[in-house]
């Protein structure tokens, strides 16, 4: 028999936690045997005093199995259970084709993802703009699309990891979120509840990253990698670029169709389009479906060019409850907003740096963003045609465009966004959209 307080005080003074402390723990979070003080004191003895990649593997296991474990074995699934999950940022819009994509090369995707925090968008959000898609559905219906269609993205349920939900929760009140292996762990719970045999993570870094620096965006690359590994989940993490918008836009319905045209082939952003294969290829690699990267690519390329990701994505949208013709109309679907207009920037030259978190910023104070939980978003406002970074900058040529509900609004995100961008005299060296990849092999 543990007792709270003295597994505390243990990681208070430093010392390692067993994997028997450590269940009991959060099974005390989830039966609320534990007290939220209690909760408090331990997420910040280990925001101190960190813990090892043990203690982080058995505290992931431990929050997964808090709740219903997902098991896909009635199904009679013929290829391997598939995600990739990205700790977030701006124009992130790389799910919506990722899934179909990799559901077209035969894998199963079914992604729990989020809604918007902070400055970075949520992929809920994004779905939440195409009429009739439940992003909650039962758990017959989400079992169902994902062996139909391949893919199925919906929100987290509440019976899955819930210890995570109330853990979450207090670390939020008591500054305790920023804590790498607290972050580890609640990411992979969430995603090892669903059973997968692969998942690729995608870490971004830079100006509108979650993480700070470069060194602690690899820190938590490492952290994941090693932990769902340890999990027995093949993981590989990427790290990628978020200093500039990574789409062409901001926003919800905005995203979308810019998601539709991806598929469809009528525009793919470049930097978007290095980014979802280098994560896709991964998945497929990962998942055993390709041989190697060549091969996954070649793969994906096929299945854009010969439309069958973009049918899988209309499929993924009936089959939630949209319509079913979306992918041919989603111009009469999307929200539209009342204003949509240039903004220029106050000088000519070459675009320098941008600061991406605040162009995330504006189109929460546009409306599309939350500024307090339980805010209802406008999801036809944001940001779209977002110059990149070494793109010359002229009189005539807009730095973006602004889709908002008012004048006032406009004025407020104009200004916004003509801080973000920076101009100057000569173009920046380019970046590269993926700066490496950390696999189970250099940990």
């Amino acid at each position: 028999m543990f007792l709270a307080q003295e597994i505390i005080r243990k990681k208070r003074n430093g010392e390692a936690l067993t994997t028997a402390e450590i269940q009991f723990f959060v099974k005390g979070i989830t039966d609320n045997s534990v007290s939220e003080g209690q909760i408090a004191a331990l997420g910040m003895a280990v925001y101190f005093n960190d813990m090892n990649m043990d203690e982080r593997i058995a505290l992931t296991t431990a929050m997964r199995d808090s709740g219903t474990v997902l098991n896909w074995d009635s199904l009679g699934l013929n290829g391997p259970i598939i995600d990739k999950h990205s700790t977030g940022g701006v124009g992130d819009v790389i799910s919506l084709m990722l899934g179909p994509m990799a559901a077209a090369c035969g894998g199963y995707v079914p992604m729990i993802s989020g809604r918007g925090l902070g400055h970075t968008g949520g992929t809920l959000d994004k779905f939440d703009a195409i009429p009739g898609y439940q992003t909650e559905p039962d758990s017959q219906l989400f079992r169902q699309v994902v062996k139909d269609v391949g893919v199925a993205i919906i929100g987290q349920t509440g019976d899955l990891v819930p210890a995570d939900k109330r853990f979450y929760s207090i670390r939020d009140n008591t500054a305790t979120v920023e804590s790498i292996s607290l972050i580890t762990a609640s990411i992979l719970s969430k995603k090892l509840a669903c059973s997968l045999d692969a998942l690729a993570m995608d870490v971004k870094v830079g100006s509108g990253a979650f993480m700070p620096t470069y060194e602690a965006s690899e820190a938590l690359a490492r952290s994941i990698t090693a932990v769902a590994n340890g999990a027995g989940t093949k993981t590989t993490a990427l790290l990628t670029d978020m200093n500039q918008v990574l789409a062409s836009c901001a926003g919800n319905a905005v995203e979308v169709k810019e998601a539709v045209d991806f598929l469809t082939g009528a525009y793919r952003n470049p930097r978007l389009y290095a980014v979802t294969m280098g994560l896709c290829a991964e998945m497929l690699q990962l998942g055993g479906l390709a041989a190697n990267e060549a091969q996954a690519r070649d793969m994906l390329n096929r299945v854009l060019d010969n439309g069958k990701a973009a049918e899988i994505f209309g499929r993924m949208i009936s089959g939630l409850g949209g319509p079913s013709d979306f992918i041919e109309n989603y111009a009469n679907y999307l929200p539209h907003s009342a204003i949509i207009r240039p903004v220029y920037a106050n000088r000519s030259g070459f675009a320098t740096a941008m600061d991406t978190r605040e162009l995330g910023l504006a189109v929460v104070t546009l409306g599309g963003g939350r500024r307090k939980p339980g805010d209802k978003l406008d999801y036809s406002v944001g940001l779209t045609q977002v110059c990149a970074l070494g793109d010359e900058i002229t009189a005539d040529k807009p730095i973006a465009m602004i889709h908002a509900q008012s004048e006032d609004a406009f004025d407020a995100a104009a200004q916004a966004v003509q801080n973000a961008i920076h101009i100057g005299d000569t173009a920046p060296e380019k970046t590269p959209e993926i700066y490496r990849y950390i696999r189970q092999s250099d940990l």
